[in-house]
C-alpha cells in the first residue's frame, strides 16, 4: 500500500508540473474576479498576506540574528576563556599543527635576513680599528631583536591556536542550536518557504534567468576554481586545520563538477515543467 501511495503521489506531482505554475494562478485569478463577494475576498487575501509578510520577516530575522549573537556569546563567555585557560596551563605546545609552524619559520627566516640587510645598509661612524667591536655590537643587538621576534610569533601563534579551538566549539555548538531552531520553527518555515517561492516566483523571465546564470557561475563557472580554493584556505584557518594543497585540488575538481550537474538537473527535471520561458531565457544567455 505504501508503495502504491508515493507511486501515485509521485505520479500527481508530474501531472500538475505539465502546465506552468503562472499560468494557473492566471486563471484561477480571472476566475475569481466573476465571483460575487469578491471584496471580502480581496481584504482576506490581503490579510493572509499581510501575515505571511509578517510572519516571514520575523523568522528570516531570528534564523539570520540568532546563530550570529549565539556564536558570538557563547564564544566569548564560555569556549574562548576556558580553552585559553587549558591551553596555557595543560598544554606545553604552542602551535597546532604544522602549518602554523612552516609559517612562523617563514617568517622568522624574512625577519633575520631584513634584520642582516640592515645591519649592512647603515653606514658605521667609526674608523677601522673599532671595526672588531663594532661588529660584535652588531651581533648582539641582532641576537635581542630575534629573540624578541621569538617572543612575538610565539605569543601571536598561541593566540591563533586558541582562537582556532574556540572557532571549532563555538560553530558546531551554534549548528546544533541553529537545528533545534529550525526544528521548534517548523511551521513558520513552511510559511516563510512558501513566502520565498512567491517571491521569486513574482520575477520576470529575464530576471529568474540573469539570477540563475550568476549563480551557477559563481559556483561552478570558469573563475569558480579560485573561489572555492580561497575559500577552503579560509575554513581551514579558521579552525586551525593544517593547509593540504592534494585535498584543496581535489575537492576543487570534484565538487563544483557535482554542483554543476545537479543543477542542470535541477533545470531539466523541476524548472522545465515549472518555468518553460526562464529555461529558454538562460539557455539564450548562455548562447
Amino acid at each position: 500500500m505504501k508503495k502504491d501511495s508515493s507511486f501515485a503521489q509521485a505520479k500527481t506531482v508530474e501531472k500538475m508540473g505539465l502546465i506552468p505554475r503562472s499560468i494557473i494562478r492566471t486563471i484561477d485569478r480571472f476566475r475569481r474576479q466573476l465571483w460575487p463577494g469578491i471584496e471580502n475576498l480581496v481584504i482576506q487575501e490581503f490579510r493572509i498576506s499581510r501575515y505571511q509578510l509578517l510572519v516571514s520577516l520575523k523568522a528570516l530575522c531570528l534564523l539570520i540574528l540568532f546563530p550570529i549573537f549565539f556564536n558570538y556569546l557563547t564564544k566569548e563567555f564560555i569556549f574562548h576563556p576556558a580553552i585559553e585557560y587549558f591551553w596555557n596551563t595543560k598544554q606545553t605546545n604552542i602551535f597546532l599543527n604544522i602549518s602554523q609552524e612552516k609559517k612562523a619559520l617563514h617568517q622568522l627566516e624574512n625577519y633575520e635576513e631584513k634584520l642582516y640587510f640592515e645591519s649592512l645598509v647603515i653606514p658605521t661612524l667609526t674608523d677601522k680599528s673599532s671595526t672588531t667591536s663594532n661588529d660584535k655590537v652588531t651581533q648582539d643587538l641582532l641576537k635581542e631583536k630575534l629573540q624578541e621576534k621569538y617572543f612575538e610569533l610565539a605569543s601571536e601563534y598561541n593566540s591563533e591556536s586558541i582562537e582556532a579551538l574556540a572557532n571549532l566549539a563555538t560553530d558546531i555548538t551554534t549548528a546544533i542550536s541553529f537545528w533545534f531552531l529550525a526544528i521548534a520553527m517548523k511551521p513558520q518555515l513552511i510559511i516563510l518557504k512558501s513566502f520565498l517561492t512567491e517571491f521569486l516566483y513574482s520575477f520576470g523571465d529575464t530576471t529568474k534567468s540573469f539570477l540563475l546564470l550568476f549563480i551557477t557561475d559563481l559556483f561552478v563557472g570558469f573563475h569558480s576554481p579560485h573561489g572555492w580554493e580561497v575559500f577552503l584556505e579560509s575554513v581551514m584557518d579558521r579552525f586551525g586545520i593544517a593547509e593540504n594543497e592534494d585535498f584543496i585540488f581535489l575537492f576543487v575538481a570534484t565538487v563544483p563538477v557535482l554542483l554543476d550537474t545537479l543543477i542542470k538537473y535541477w533545470i531539466f527535471r523541476y524548472l522545465n515543467k515549472v518555468s518553460p520561458s526562464t529555461v529558454a531565457t538562460y539557455h539564450s544567455l548562455i548562447e
